[in-house]
């Protein structure tokens, strides 16, 4: 088996991504370009994902429970979530703008908690299955990530139309903050968490058998 950087004593700086050697002896280091101190993994990786999914899904309910706008007209004075606005932009006509809100604000963030999840559940416990693919899968977890903050910018575009056509006005509800808390959260949880440790009990039963 091909030894891994952790083996040759490489460590990869997680400001500026120079990867560098490890001085023999030496206990602690920092990155020769931008003087971070070097980690072979991110320190409590794990254990910050996990509190940050953990809040991430408590928040999620409110995020969908509560109405996240709400709009007052001389008449009446109507609340929406995210689904009640899903349901009336397809009731409306505006079909694409309702599976956009739906893909956006329902799907995505819940796919990226539970993709973070399966993906710590197999760090925690060790899993050998498929390293390469849950590898891929965190990169596209990360790609997808970029795009992390256009579930807020869809709630935005949803509050305009139903502003613009209702000549209403439109204020944020109370969902309005968990929904915003469970995208950083998302983000944050993918930012903490290391892709490395999912190599790691590969290349530690591969030194058992080498011994």
């Amino acid at each position: 088996m091909t030894a891994t950087s952790r083996q040759l004593g490489l460590l990869s700086c997680h400001v500026c991504g120079l990867v560098s050697r490890a001085p023999a002896g030496v206990r602690t280091c920092h990155c020769p370009r931008c003087r971070a101190l070097l980690h072979c993994r991110k320190p409590d990786s794990l254990r910050r994902t996990w509190a940050l999914l953990i809040a991430a899904y408590i928040l999620y309910i409110p995020a969908n429970l509560l109405p996240i706008m709400e709009t007052r007209s001389l008449f009446s004075v109507q609340q929406d979530t995210i689904m009640s606005g899903i349901v009336y932009l397809w009731l409306d006509g505006a079909v694409g703008l309702a599976l956009i809100v739906f893909v956006a604000s329902i799907v995505v963030p819940l796919l990226k908690l539970i993709v973070l999840t399966l993906l710590a559940a197999s760090v925690r416990w060790q899993w050998r299955w498929r390293p390469r693919q849950r590898t891929r899968l965190f990169h596209l977890l990360e790609l997808i990530g970029r795009w992390s903050m256009l579930d807020i910018f869809v709630v935005a575009l949803l509050t305009a139309v139903v502003q613009i056509k209702s000549l209403a006005a439109v204020n944020a509800g109370p969902g309005a903050l968990p929904f915003a808390a469970v995208v950083v959260l998302t983000m944050l949880a993918a930012m903490t968490f290391d892709s490395r440790l999912i190599w790691d009990p590969i290349a530690d039963r591969a030194e058992d058998d080498d011994d």
